[in-house]
C-alpha cells in the first residue's frame, strides 16, 4: 500500500529551469566559475610542475600580450574568431545548427587566393573588391545546399553542414594542388610575396587594424540586425518555435533560406580575411578548427553579437597563455590544453547555474521518509 505514495516523493536534489536572471548576477556567476576554474588550475599546475601558480598565469599574460607584436597576433586571431562566431550567430538563433562554418571558411578563402593569383594585374581597389565579392559568395552558396534541402525536405542540417566541411577540404586540396609553389611542394606558399597584391594594407602603421575594423563593422551591423530588424525578429520567432511563425504567417522556408545565405556570407568573409589579411596563403588548415570553436563563442554569448567580442578574446587568449607557458617550462601540449580545458570546463558549468537552478529536499521531507 506504501509502494505508490513512496515512488511519488521527490528526489533529493532537483534541477528546474530559471524563468530568470539579472545581468549582474549572471556575470556574478561567471566570475564564481572563472574564480574556481584558477584555483583548480592552481592545484594542477603546482602538482605538475611545482611552480608557483601566480608566476604560471603571469606567463599565460605575456604569452598574449608581453609584446606589442604578441598583442596583434592575439587581437588578430580573436578577430577571425570573432567573425566566424557572428557568422553563426543567425543560423545558431533560428535554431539551425550551422556546423559546416569550417567548410564555409575554406571556400571563402580558396575564392580570395583565385582572385590574388589570376587578378594580381587589377587595380588594387578593384581587386579587394572582387576578394570581399567572391568570398562572400562562395560562402553563401556553400551554406545555401543545407538550406535548401532543410526547407524542403527537413534534412538533418546538423549532419549536412558537418560533411559539407569535408568536402571543402578536398576542394581546397585540389586548389592547392593546383597552385603549389614551388612545384612539388604540396603548398601555395606566400601569394604575391614580392608585390603584396591582395594584400591588406598596413593603417596607422599597423599590420592588422584592418582585421579588426571589418570585423568589429560585422560584429555591431549583426547586432543591430538580429535586436532591431524586422528579419532579425522573424529569425528569433522561427528559433522559438516553427509552428508559431507558421501561425503568424511568417515564410519559414524563405527564413531558413536567406539566414544561412547571411551565415554563410559572413563565414565566407571570414576567409577572405584569413588570407588576405594575416596568412597570405591557402591551405586544408587555413580555418585552423575556429569554425568549431566559433560554435563556443556563440552559444556562450547567447548570440549577443558584443559577448562575443569578450568571449573571443579570453579564449584565444587561453590558447597564447597554454602555448607559453608549454614551451616556458618544457610542458607537452597535453598539460597546457589541459589547463585550458578545466577554465572553459567551468566557465561553461557556470551557464549551467545560470539557466538552472538546483532545488534541495528539505529536512522535513526527508525526514518524513
Amino acid at each position: 500500500m506504501n509502494r505508490p505514495e513512496k515512488a511519488n516523493k521527490d528526489p533529493l536534489i532537483r534541477i528546474a529551469k530559471r524563468d530568470a536572471i539579472s545581468k549582474p548576477r549572471a556575470w556574478g556567476i561567471r566570475l564564481i566559475g572563472v574564480v574556481l576554474a584558477l584555483i583548480v588550475c592552481a592545484f594542477v599546475i603546482y602538482a605538475i610542475v611545482h611552480l608557483n601558480p601566480l608566476k604560471v598565469y603571469g606567463s599565460m599574460f605575456n604569452g598574449a600580450f608581453g609584446t606589442e607584436k604578441r598583442t596583434w597576433v592575439t587581437v588578430r586571431d580573436a578577430m577571425m574568431l570573432l567573425c566566424i562566431g557572428v557568422g553563426l550567430a543567425p543560423a545558431f538563433k533560428m535554431r539551425f545548427w550551422n556546423i559546416g562554418a569550417e567548410g564555409q571558411v575554406l571556400v571563402g578563402g580558396v575564392a580570395t587566393a583565385a582572385c590574388m593569383i589570376y587578378c594580381k594585374s587589377f587595380p588594387a581597389p578593384l581587386l579587394f573588391l572582387l576578394m570581399i565579392v567572391a568570398s562572400i559568395v562562395a560562402g553563401a552558396l556553400w551554406a545555401l545546399l543545407p538550406a535548401v534541402f532543410k526547407s524542403k525536405w527537413n534534412t538533418n542540417e546538423t549532419l549536412f553542414t558537418l560533411m559539407m566541411n569535408y568536402v571543402a577540404i578536398q576542394v581546397t586540396s585540389f586548389f592547392v594542388s593546383k597552385w603549389e609553389n614551388p612545384y612539388g611542394s604540396n603548398t601555395v606558399g606566400v601569394i604575391n610575396p614580392n608585390s603584396n597584391e591582395g594584400w591588406f594594407p598596413a593603417v596607422f602603421g599597423e599590420q592588422y587594424f584592418l582585421n579588426v575594423l571589418i570585423v568589429m563593422t560585422i560584429t555591431v551591423a549583426m547586432y543591430y540586425y538580429l535586436k532591431y530588424s524586422k528579419h532579425g525578429y522573424e529569425i528569433a520567432v522561427v528559433g522559438e518555435s516553427l509552428d508559431t511563425a507558421r501561425y503568424a504567417g511568417i515564410n519559414t522556408k524563405a527564413v531558413f533560406i536567406r539566414t544561412m545565405l547571411l551565415s554563410g556570407a559572413v563565414c565566407g568573409l571570414a576567409g577572405f580575411i584569413a588570407v588576405s589579411g594575416a596568412s597570405h596563403t591557402i591551405s586544408t588548415s587555413t580555418a585552423g578548427g575556429r569554425g568549431f570553436t566559433a560554435i563556443i563563442v556563440a552559444w556562450m554569448a547567447k548570440f549577443n553579437t558584443y559577448v562575443m567580442i569578450l568571449i573571443a578574446f579570453l579564449l584565444v587568449f587561453l590558447e597564447k597563455g597554454a602555448i607559453e607557458i608549454a614551451s616556458l617550462y618544457n610542458l607537452n601540449n597535453f598539460v597546457s590544453e589541459m589547463i585550458e580545458g578545466i577554465i572553459l570546463f567551468f566557465i561553461l558549468g557556470s551557464e549551467f547555474f545560470i539557466n538552472y537552478r538546483l532545488i534541495f529536499r528539505s529536512k522535513k521531507e526527508a525526514d518524513a521518509e
